[in-house]
């Protein structure tokens, strides 16, 4: 087992927020106060009020050397306080953090870079920072240039550049000079498709290096695949810690209320009325295992179980998929033939919808159910919202849409289509 580089041991971090004065004073307020200032000081008495957040609280953490960490959780839940302790640029209020090994961050555009120096003496700012040597940083500055794709502007003052130069240069840097443990806050939020994808790139080949790295990212799908391992904050605290897949799926209960599995063991709390109601939504593979996540090109099948409670009725299942931006993918009914325009027997049923593989784009999907009697009129007996949750990864391998572009696809879906090129005219 590899030896532990960053262990943190009941850590808090403790802020102290100014309330603001409530109206405005008047000039005789102002000359009392200012006259009775010393005695308030002497008797501990503020006309300002404070309030105390903790942004992290009694957090412990292990994390050996050549993990790469995901760390995924609401804003505000404590995932930038804690890279800024893990980087020394703030202090915890309580608890001790251990670090063994050379840190090199990159938590905002442009942190650590001067702006009046050019691209080229940032780079050795940031390596003396780091605690390298000029020989050392100058053996690797062709190569941080050449990657960050900015050598027109190396002499160039930074304040001068562009938030997507200020990433460039500032991952480069991180990456190429070698630091034992890499943070990383939001890396890919800033910069074009094919800069993203070599930030990817990179990032897995320094954790082959051994190198151990924290990645911070609102970006589940890239979580889920660079990461084994995740965990995920709420109010500053650890509240699941494991498998990236599972840790990601916890994130989207807590955000969605919903996982990949959700069931109503009580009938009369199941969603419904006198004739239909809900008893369990899951999302599983064609094996019929629970799954959080599928790969793009797999099959995801999302099985909708029921309670008919009065026969007779003539009833159909739906399924609505949205995106994590809020946008309807599709809805669809079942449409099969065996039931259809016909009455059923009371009893428990259990309809599934199977979606195919390159259809859905990568990234969260969220499930609404609902059961309704269409023949002769339309009627809801049943819904359920944001039923099941589930992600789409793409791992860049393989058939899909995807091919040899290594950019992100935009849209809701993103089918594999056949395509066909004919050469109306070239040359041998």
């Amino acid at each position: 087992m590899e030896p532990v580089v960053v262990r943190v041991k009941n850590v808090g971090k403790r802020y102290r927020i100014g309330a603001l004065h409530a109206g405005y004073d008047t000039l005789r307020e102002l000359v009392g106060d200012a006259l009775l200032a010393p005695v308030r000081r002497l008797r501990g008495a503020q006309k300002r009020r404070y309030e105390t957040l903790w942004a992290l609280s009694e957090m412990n953490l292990e994390v050996r050397r050549g993990e790469m960490l995901g760390i995924v959780g609401h804003n505000g839940a404590g995932k930038s306080t804690l890279l800024k302790i893990l980087s020394r640029i703030t202090r915890p209020t309580t608890g001790e953090v251990e670090i063994f090994g050379r840190v090199g961050s990159l938590l905002e555009v442009g942190t650590g870079f001067h702006p009046d120096l050019t691209g080229r003496e940032n780079v050795f700012l940031n390596g003396a920072i780091l605690g390298m040597r000029k020989v050392e940083i100058e053996k690797k500055f062709d190569e941080i240039i050449a990657f960050s794709e900015l050598e027109k502007f190396v002499e160039t003052p930074v304040k001068f550049y562009s938030s997507g130069m200020y990433v460039r240069l500032a991952f480069s840097v991180a990456a190429h000079l070698e630091p034992e443990i890499l943070i990383m806050d939001e890396v890919l939020a800033v910069g074009d498709a094919a800069f993203q994808q070599k930030c990817l790139d990179k990032m897995r080949e320094i954790r082959r290096r051994g190198h151990t790295i924290f990645f911070v990212s609102h970006n589940l799908p890239a979580v889920t695949r660079l990461c084994k391992r995740a965990i995920l904050l709420e109010r500053g605290r650890v509240v699941a810690d494991g498998p990236a897949q599972e840790v990601v799926n916890s994130y989207l209960n807590s955000s969605w209320k919903a996982g990949a599995e959700r069931d109503w063991p009580e009938l009369r709390e199941a969603p419904g009325d006198e004739v239909a109601r809900l008893r369990r939504v899951r999302v599983c593979d064609e094996r019929g295992a629970t799954i959080a996540s599928s790969d793009i090109r797999r099959p995801v099948l999302i099985e909708v179980t029921y309670d008919v409670l009065e026969a007779g009725h003539v009833l159909t299942t739906g399924v609505a998929l949205f995106n994590e931006e809020g946008t309807e993918v599709f809805t669809t009914h079942d449409t099969g033939d065996e039931w259809r325009r016909r009455g059923r027997p009371a009893g428990r049923y259990t309809s599934t919808v199977r979606i195919p593989g390159n259809l859905l784009s990568e990234g969260s999907l969220v499930a609404h159910v609902s059961i309704m009697t269409h023949f002769p009129s339309t009627i809801l007996r049943a819904r359920a919202k944001e039923a099941a949750a589930f992600q789409v990864v793409d791992e860049g391998v393989g058939d899909s849409a995807r091919g040899d572009y290594v950019g992100p696809m935009r849209g809701v879906v993103r089918p594999l289509l056949e395509w066909t090129t004919r050469a109306d005219s070239a040359e041998d």
